[in-house]
């Protein structure tokens, strides 16, 4: 399993429904998307600046998270999704390394 930021911004019409439900469980929505999908929520926080919100989320590949992004997105309250994968960076030095070795740059 890999793991993910996702990042983004509620729309107005989000923000009526926050306002129309303060209680409503927003790690209930959160964990259900990610669940259909294969991947299990490892934290989620409302943010300061740029986005609205960021969740952490363990799945099996990139299309699982790019799928959350399309359902979440149709509804029309979210907007903005950014998908972020972690990686290691030890093995993409060494991969990087390998690239390298290989590369040769025009000209040359």
């Amino acid at each position: 399993m890999a793991k993910f930021y996702l990042l983004g911004n509620y729309t107005a019409k989000a923000f009526q429904g926050f306002l129309a439900d303060p209680d409503s469980d927003r790690g209930a929505a959160i964990n259900a998307v990610a669940s259909a999908v294969g991947g299990k929520v490892l934290g989620s926080d409302i943010v300061r600046g740029s986005y609205d919100f960021i969740v952490s989320i363990e799945a099996p590949n990139f299309e699982s998270m790019a799928a959350a992004k399309l359902a979440i997105e149709a509804t029309g309250a979210v907007t903005n999704i950014s998908i972020m994968e972690s990686i290691n960076i030890n093995s993409a030095a060494k991969l990087a390394a390998k690239a390298a070795a290989n590369y040769k740059a025009p000209g040359k």
